[in-house]
Formats: structure tokens, sequence, C-alpha cells
């Protein structure tokens, strides 16, 4: 999985990254029961999600304040 930068994630809509949003978390939920039951066998896709979550929540923060301000 290959990082977006973050002019590319400011591309994408708001319901696109709410989607992204809630499938990455998702994602960190079934990987955490697939580390705990030892079926886990990439746990580089933690970070990989983790950072991918941080950035969109970073763009979608920016909006929220953007608009407020």
């Amino acid at each position: 999985m290959a990082r977006p930068n973050a002019s590319e994630l400011r591309q994408l809509s708001d319901a696109d990254l709410t989607e992204q949003i809630v499938g990455l978390r998702r994602e960190l939920f079934d990987l955490r029961f697939q580390q705990a039951t030892r079926q886990l066998a990439n746990t580089h896709r933690f970070k990989q999600s983790r950072t991918k979550l941080a950035q969109l929540l970073t763009v979608q923060k920016e909006r929220q304040s953007s608009t407020a301000s």
C-alpha cells in the first residue's frame, strides 16, 4: 500500500474521507483481533493503517477548522 501524499487526500470529498476513515478503523480492529488469535502475518500493516488514518483525520480536521473560522 503506497502512502498517499496530502495533496491527493485533500482532493477527496467529505463523504469519501469519512468512508475511508471508517474503513481504516474497521481494518485496525480486525488486525487487532488477528494479532490476538495469532493469525496476523503482516505486522507492518498496523503502521501503514495508523499512518494513513492519521493523515485522513488531519485533512478532516483542517476542513472543519477552516469552515468554523
